[in-house]
């Protein structure tokens, strides 16, 4: 098994309680994260856990689909969001939103953890990048409410 670490740190033009909200709302990640189609089986049953099934959506060759089915789990802790998703392959992800306030907006730090057999890891740790990248521009459009708006890196 090989490891990959993803950090992105990203502004956003709403505060850190808008932006948690956002994130810990599970029908969210439809389009937030690029690959996600679909969003099942919410349970919210157990305090500051949110359990659900997403559906991500894999092209190959820009004919080939291939719907992959995650178990995904959310946990807060104060403006935090971290959780873990397992998929098929045995690659598994944990991940970490740390919000904080930062002027006008929120500060977010994004980072992943990915496990995956060699073999897997390039190309699972390639995938994830372009997610995480896109879901920092989307969640800054979304928060906005300007579609042309964009993410700025913090340095």
């Amino acid at each position: 098994m090989s490891n990959r670490v993803l950090t992105h740190e990203f502004h956003v033009e709403a505060a850190p309680e808008k932006v948690f909200e956002h994130l810990t709302t599970p029908e969210n990640y439809i389009g937030l994260s690029p690959l996600v189609v679909a969003v099942s089986d919410v349970d919210r049953s157990e305090p500051g856990v949110i359990r659900y099934t997403a559906v991500e959506r894999f092209r190959f060759l820009w004919v080939i689909t291939h719907d992959n089915p995650i178990r995904v789990a959310l946990r807060t802790d104060g403006l935090s969001v971290h959780g873990e998703v397992r998929s098929p392959g045995r690659i598994r992800m944990a991940y970490h939103f740390d919000l904080e306030a930062d002027g006008t907006g929120t500060r977010v730090h994004d980072r992943l953890d990915m496990t995956a057999p060699w073999i897997l890891v390039g190309f699972a740790a390639g995938e994830a990048r372009k997610v995480q990248l896109a879901r920092a521009r989307i969640l800054a459009e979304r928060m906005s409410g300007a579609a042309a708006s964009g993410t700025r890196p913090v340095a």
